[in-house]
């Protein structure tokens, strides 16, 4: 194999490698509450003993969990999501819709709730990361492809909310 063609391979595969990977060689993504001004801080083992390996994953690095795989998906009861975190309400059931990605979706937080700033860990793809106001734990990202009123969607990881059913919901 020439050198031309070795490279473009490398190069190649470059673009492949993971990005939870990409972001623990670069550190761009972590989240360290002395970076912004939350209400509710914690030093890191306060946070991994608050949380369980998946949920610091998720809030305090920046991990994504896999589609599918939060039970909130398929929640249809009405009541708030809230921050795993610190328990702060961010999403409003009303707001909720089945987007097909895999991932809890809403169009719209709790007004104040949540925080956006730039995420560059993809390579080549600048996305808007959504954090909660409260704490700065990671919740997800948001895009500019939902549905009306607002056509946003909040792409949000399940394992980085709970669910607070509203009084009489129905299991």
């Amino acid at each position: 194999m020439d050198i031309t063609k070795r490279r473009m391979l490398i190069a190649g595969g470059a673009l492949l490698v993971s990005p939870v990977l990409l972001r623990g060689l670069t550190g761009q993504m972590t989240v360290n509450a002395a970076e912004g001004h939350f209400e509710v801080t914690h030093s890191e083992t306060e946070w991994r003993a608050l949380l369980t390996p998946v949920e610091f994953a998720v809030l305090r690095e920046n991990a994504t969990e896999p589609s599918g795989s939060s039970p909130l998906l398929h929640e249809k009861r009405k009541g708030v999501y809230q921050c795993v975190g610190c328990r702060q309400g961010l999403f409003s059931s009303v707001t909720k819709y089945h987007s097909g990605t895999g991932w809890p979706s809403f169009w719209a937080p709790i007004e104040g709730a949540v925080g956006t700033r730039g995420d560059r860990s993809f390579l080549f793809l600048v996305r808007t990361e959504v954090h909660c106001s409260r704490c700065g734990g990671h919740q997800g990202h948001v895009f500019e492809d939902g549905p009306p009123p607002t056509g946003l969607r909040y792409c949000i990881n399940g394992v980085a909310l709970t669910f607070a059913p509203a009084a009489g919901a129905a299991a």
